[in-house]
C-alpha cells in the first residue's frame, strides 16, 4: 500500500499516519512549503519507507510517485488531501494513472485545516494549468531505447505518407511497454498521457500533426468504416479519399495492414489478427475502397507490417483447421497438438483470390525490396509482442495519408523516415 500525503494542497494533513508502518509514505511537497516548514510530523522522518516529491511541478512529483510504486509493483494508494485538494489530484490521476491504479481519497475536514488558504482556493491551480503542466513535463523526458524508427514499404507511392513504428523513441518506461508504445488500456500500466507524448512523437518525426491520427476500433472482426458515414462502435478497417486524416491500424502480432490506389487516391488500413483474417477483414477492406471509391483492384496496393511470424505463432487445431481450408501452406504442421499458423500468408491467399496482383502485396515473402514484415516476437529489441511478453504487451502502429500537397502532410511541411 502507498500513502501519497498531500502538502501541496494542504499545509498539514491533521491525520496521524503512526498506524502506516507497513505502507510507503510519499510526500507531496511544494519546494517552498518544504523549505519554510519542513517535515510537518515528526514521525516521518524516522518512517523506514518515506519517499519525499519536491521536483519542480505536481506532474513531476506524481510521474515520479508513478515510477516509484511501478518498481515496487504498488497498485493502491491512499490520499490524504482537502477536498479541494481532491479535485485537483483526480484531474492528475486521469491522466497520468490507469484503472489498473485504485486511488482512495481521505478528506481532511475543514474544520481540521490549519489556514485560510487550504480553505479556500489559494492552493488551487485551473483544470487548463495541470493539462499543460502534463504536457510540458512530458515533453521534456529524453527518448528511451534510441530515437524513433519507422519502417516503409518502397511499393507506396510518395504521394502517401506512410509508415510502420517500432518500439524506440518513446517514453514509456515499463519494460514491456517501452518505449514508443501507442495505445493506452485500462488493463495497462501506460497511462493516456504518456501515450499522447509518443504519439506526438512519432507525428513529429513522420511528418504530420498527431491531430488527425484515427485508430481503429479493434473488434477482431472484419466491420470497416467508410469516413463519412456514421461510425461503427467498433471496427478493425477504415477507408477514405480524404486528405487531412491519418489512418493508423494497431499491431502486436496482428498485422497492421496499409492500403492504397494511387489512381483514385483512396487509403485504407486495417488490423488483422487470425479471427480477423478469417473474417476476410482484409478482403473487406479492399471491397470497400472498390464499392464505395470505384477503385480497381488492379490500381490497389498492400503493405502487411510487422507481425507474428509462422515460426512464433499457434493455435488450437480446431482454430488452425479454418487456414487449412484457405491453403494447406498456411499450417506447416497440421498433426500437433498447436499447429503453427502463417497468418500472413494468409492474408495473402486472400488478397490474391480477391483480384490483388500478387506484385501488389508486399509482405514478408517478397525478397526483392526492404523488408516491412518482421516478425515481432522474435525481434524482442524493435518491436512489442503480445505472444512473447503476455498481457502487458505494448502497441506499433501501421499509419497512412494522402499527402496535402507534394512532399507534405497533414498539419505539417515536411516528413522523414529512417529504415530499421
Amino acid at each position: 500500500m502507498a500513502v501519497l500525503v498531500d502538502l501541496t494542497h494542504c499545509c498539514s494533513t491533521g491525520v496521524s499516519l503512526q498506524q502506516e508502518t507497513d505502507s510507503h509514505i510519499f510526500l507531496l511537497y511544494g519546494k517552498t512549503h518544504r523549505r519554510e516548514n519542513g517535515f510537518s510530523e515528526p514521525y516521518l522522518t524516522s518512517h523506514r519507507s518515506l519517499h519525499v516529491l519536491d521536483s519542480g511541478s505536481t506532474a513531476e512529483c506524481l510521474y515520479r510517485l508513478k515510477q516509484t510504486m511501478d518498481h515496487l509493483d504498488l497498485s493502491s494508494i491512499r490520499v490524504l488531501t482537502t477536498a479541494r485538494g481532491r479535485e485537483v489530484l483526480v484531474r492528475y490521476q486521469e491522466m497520468l494513472f490507469t484503472a489498473v491504479y485504485t486511488f482512495d481519497y481521505k478528506v481532511t475536514p475543514a474544520d481540521k485545516l490549519t489556514c485560510s488558504g487550504c480553505r479556500g482556493s489559494a492552493h488551487m491551480d485551473s483544470p487548463e494549468v495541470e493539462v499543460q503542466d502534463v504536457s510540458d513535463f512530458l515533453q521534456q523526458l529524453p527518448a528511451l531505447k534510441g530515437n524513433i524508427r519507422i519502417l516503409k514499404s518502397t511499393l507506396i507511392p510518395d504521394c502517401f505518407g506512410h509508415g510502420f513504428s517500432t518500439r524506440s523513441g518513446g517514453v514509456s518506461y515499463i519494460p514491456t511497454l517501452s518505449s514508443l508504445n501507442l495505445f493506452s488500456s485500462s488493463k495497462r500500466r501506460d497511462p493516456g498521457a504518456v501515450v499522447a507524448e509518443n504519439r506526438r512523437r512519432l507525428a513529429l518525426h513522420s511528418g504530420f500533426h498527431p491531430l488527425p491520427l484515427r485508430l481503429v476500433k479493434v473488434n477482431h472482426a472484419s466491420a470497416v468504416w467508410v469516413l463519412g458515414k456514421p461510425e461503427p462502435e467498433s471496427y478493425d478497417s477504415m477507408v477514405t479519399n480524404q486528405r487531412g486524416v491519418v489512418l493508423a491500424a494497431p499491431g502486436a502480432d496482428c498485422m497492421p495492414i496499409l492500403f492504397a490506389d494511387p489512381v483514385k487516391k483512396v487509403i485504407g488500413a486495417a488490423h488483422a489478427g487470425w479471427r480477423g483474417t478469417v473474417m476476410g477483414v482484409a478482403t473487406a477492406t479492399v471491397d470497400a475502397m472498390v464499392t464505395n471509391f470505384g477503385c480497381r483492384h488492379s490500381d490497389i496496393v498492400v503493405a502487411v507490417g510487422p507481425s507474428v511470424g509462422a515460426c512464433c505463432f499457434t493455435l488450437d487445431k480446431e482454430q488452425a483447421a479454418d487456414f487449412i481450408t484457405l491453403h494447406p501452406d498456411c499450417v506447416p504442421d497440421p498433426e500437433s497438438a498447436k499447429p503453427h499458423v502463417d497468418i500472413r500468408l494468409a492474408n495473402r491467399v486472400l488478397l490474391q483470390q480477391c483480384g490483388i496482383l500478387p506484385d501488389h502485396i508486399h509482405d514478408n515473402m517478397v525478397m526483392d525490396r526492404p523488408s516491412v514484415t518482421p516478425c515481432t516476437s522474435c525481434n524482442p529489441e524493435d518491436f512489442f509482442s503480445h505472444v512473447r511478453d503476455g498481457v502487458n504487451f505494448g502497441t506499433q502502429v501501421g499509419f497512412l495519408w494522402m499527402t496535402v500537397e507534394q512532399g507534405g502532410a497533414p498539419g505539417s511541411q515536411t516528413g522523414r523516415e529512417e529504415g530499421l
